[in-house]
């Protein structure tokens, strides 16, 4: 997946997230929306009458419009192995762009919590000595992300020791 190499235009490799995070958060969004439309019919219906529990109907047109930017925030994650640092891109109205060199890496782990286990995920977060540059990479299949663990590890280690 992530080789680091460059294209001939001298660009990085990017590589994207695969369709199992944008699948277990548009899961979320619909089992969220549909609690929130009920439970908001429901009491409205019940504490103001049936013609306020049409402002149920609220909850389903913030679904469309979380299921098009939950599409777009996917899309917008990315990242490249260079040869001296990791870049992480996201963001869509906001562009977020972070550089992490291979030599200031403290730690590499990898994460899965258990809905991340079911829809076969996993991160990788990536510390170093400032707390602020910390990075994530987020909805890797569990394969990919061990291997880059493994792979940063080894280049932070060898350019901590100035090999």
């Amino acid at each position: 997946m992530g080789t680091g190499t460059k294209r001939e235009t001298g660009e990085p490799a990017w590589v994207g997230l695969p369709g199992g995070l944008l699948t277990l958060r548009r899961l979320l969004l619909v089992v969220w929306t549909v609690a929130l439309t009920v439970a908001t019919g429901v009491s409205l219906g019940l504490l103001a009458g049936a013609g306020w529990a049409a402002f149920a109907a609220v909850w389903p047109c913030a679904l469309v419009w979380g299921w098009v930017m939950l599409g777009r925030n996917w899309r917008s994650w990315r990242y490249a192995e260079r040869a001296d640092d990791l870049l992480i891109s996201r963001g869509v109205l906001w562009r977020r762009q972070t550089v992490v060199p291979y030599g200031r890496m403290q730690l590499v782990e990898v994460t899965s919590g258990p809905l991340e286990r079911r829809f076969g995920l996993a991160s990788v977060q990536l510390h170093t000595a400032a707390a602020a540059s910390d990075a994530r990479i987020p909805g890797l299949v569990p394969a990919e992300a061990e291997r880059l663990r493994d792979r940063l590890t080894e280049l932070g280690e060898a350019r901590s020791a100035g090999l």
